[in-house]
C-alpha cells in the first residue's frame, strides 16, 4: 500500500460558517489521525441553501489563492462529494481533493492489518472510486501520492471499469470466504454454554480500554479515532459466575461511509448475532447526545437495531458533573456510568450486563427421566438451576436456561405431550 514520506498539508473545507464546533473539532482529529497538517482553514460559504454548488467560481478562486499562499497540497472536505462536485472542485483548486468519506476509508486502510481487514478496505475504496474513475487515473496520477490515495493504490485507479469491477467481484468472493469462516467460528461460540456480547460505541469511546480491564486482554489501544478494524473476542465471567463472551468492535462515527457498511458486513455481523449489546458512550464528549444518535442509526442500519442494551457512559472521570452522570442513568436499569481507564464503576457495570444476561434467559418447569440425567449437567452450564428434586418419575426441575437449550428441555416440560419414559 502506498505512503508519503512526508505529512501531507492540507486546507480544510467546510460547506458553511454555522457547522457545530465539534464537528470542526472532529475533522480537525481525523486530519491528525491521517497524519495531515492543517494548515488552514476556508468556508465555501456563510450558509449554503439547497440547490447551490458546493463553491462558488469566486470562492472557488479564494480558496486556490490560499492553498497557494500556505504551500498545501490537499483540500480536505468536511463533506461526502459528488463525483462531479469532486471533479469541478479539484480542477478550481489544482491540487488533490479529498471528501470526508475518502479520509475516513484512508484512515481505514492504515489501520488495517490482518488479511481481512485489508479486502474490506480495499472492497470500500474500490467501489467509492467506480463512480469517480472518469479522469480520476490521470489525475491521480499527476498529483501524486498521499492522504486518500492508500488502499488500492494508483494502478488500480488508471484501470478501466472492467477490471475494476472484476477486482471488485474477486474482493467480493474472497470477503464471502472470509465470512463463511465466521460464520463457523461464531457456531463454534454458540455451541458454547455462554451467552455473547458486542462492545459498539463512536469511536475513541473506550471499547478496547474497557476490554481490557474486564478480561484482562492485550487489545491495542489508541487515543487517535479508529484505532480497532478487527474484532477480538473474549471470555468474561460475571458477579453470579455466568460466563459470556465479549467482542470488541469497529468505532462508528456519524454518517459512516456506505462503502465502508457494506464492505465490514463480515465483521459487522459479529454485532448482529450478539445476543446483547453494551453502548460505551464518551460521557465527556460535549456532543455525546449526537454520538449516541450516530451510532443508534448504525445499529439500525445494520439489522442489530432493538437488541438488549446495557448504556455505559464511560470516562467519567472527566466529567466535572456528576449530578449529570447520574441523571443518565436514573431513568434506565441498563445503564451505568464507569471510568474504565481508571478502573471506577465497574462492578456496577458487571451488574447491568448480568441483569441483561438474565433477561435472555426462559424459564423452565420440567421432569427429567433418569434415562437423561446428563441434561441436568447441562443446565448448570446453560443457566441458572433454582431447584432440581429427585423423585419416582424422574428430577423435577426448575430452571431459567437460554431459549436454545429451552428448546432441548421441551419434550420433559411439565404439561407438555410427548417427554421420554
Amino acid at each position: 500500500m502506498h505512503e508519503v514520506a512526508h505529512n501531507d498539508r492540507a486546507v480544510l473545507l467546510f460547506e458553511s460558517g454555522d457547522v457545530d464546533p465539534w464537528f470542526r473539532t472532529e475533522m480537525r482529529e481525523l486530519a491528525a489521525t491521517a497524519e495531515v497538517d492543517v494548515v488552514g482553514e476556508f468556508y465555501a460559504r456563510t450558509h449554503r441553501r439547497p440547490g447551490q454548488p458546493f463553491l462558488s467560481a469566486d470562492r472557488g478562486e479564494e480558496l486556490y489563492q490560499e492553498v497557494v499562499e500556505l504551500g498545501a497540497n490537499t483540500v480536505l472536505v468536511a463533506a461526502d462529494l459528488s463525483p462531479g462536485e469532486h471533479s469541478e472542485l479539484q480542477g478550481m483548486v489544482e491540487v488533490r481533493v479529498v471528501d470526508r468519506s475518502q479520509l475516513i476509508l484512508d484512515i481505514f486502510a492504515r489501520r488495517a492489518h490482518t488479511r481481512e481487514g485489508k479486502l474490506q478496505v480495499e472492497l470500500a475504496q474500490l467501489n467509492y472510486l467506480l463512480p469517480r474513475l472518469t479522469g480520476a487515473g490521470t489525475e491521480m496520477s499527476r498529483l501524486g501520492g498521499g492522504v486518500g490515495t492508500r488502499g488500492p493504490g494508483e494502478t488500480k485507479l488508471e484501470s478501466d471499469r472492467r477490471r475494476l469491477r472484476r477486482r471488485i467481484g474477486a474482493l467480493t468472493a474472497e470477503i464471502d470466504s472470509v465470512q463463511k469462516h465466521r460464520e463457523v467460528a461464531r457456531s463454534g461460540r454458540k455451541s458454547l454454554p455462554f451467552p455473547s456480547a458486542a462492545l459498539v460505541g463512536y469511536t475513541s469511546a473506550g471499547k478496547s480500554t474497557l476490554l481490557n480491564v474486564l478480561s484482562g486482554a492485550n487489545v491495542a489501544v489508541d487515543a487517535r479515532l479508529f484505532s480497532t478494524l478487527d474484532p477480538t473476542t473474549r471470555r468474561v465471567v460475571l458477579p453470579d459466575g455466568w460466563g459470556i463472551l465479549i467482542t470488541d468492535t469497529v468505532g462508528f462515527i456519524r454518517d459512516l461511509p456506505h462503502t465502508l457498511i457494506a464492505a465490514f458486513r463480515a465483521t459487522l455481523e459479529e454485532v448482529r448475532e450478539a445476543d446483547v449489546l453494551v453502548h460505551v458512550v464518551d460521557a465527556s464528549h460535549p456532543a455525546r447526545e449526537a454520538q449516541i444518535e450516530a451510532v443508534r442509526t448504525t445499529l439500525e442500519e445494520i439489522g442489530a437495531g432493538g437488541k438488549p442494551t446495557v448504556m455505559v457512559y464511560n470516562k467519567s472521570d472527566l466529567c466535572s458533573d456528576t449530578y449529570e452522570l447520574r441523571r443518565l442513568v436514573a431513568s434506565d436499569p441498563l445503564s451505568c456510568y464507569i471510568s474504565a481507564l481508571k478502573g471506577e464503576g465497574l462492578s456496577h457495570l458487571m451488574d447491568r450486563i448480568a441483569a441483561a444476561v438474565r433477561g435472555l434467559l426462559t424459564r423452565v418447569e420440567a421432569v427429567i427421566p433418569y434415562s437423561r440425567s446428563e441434561l441436568l449437567s447441562a443446565c448448570y452450564d446453560n443457566g441458572r438451576v433454582h431447584q432440581a428434586e429427585y423423585r419416582e418419575d424422574g428430577i423435577h426441575l426448575l430452571a431459567d436456561v437460554t431459549a436454545s437449550f429451552a428448546g432441548v428441555l421441551a419434550p420433559f416440560r411439565r404439561g407438555d405431550e410427548g417427554g421420554e419414559d
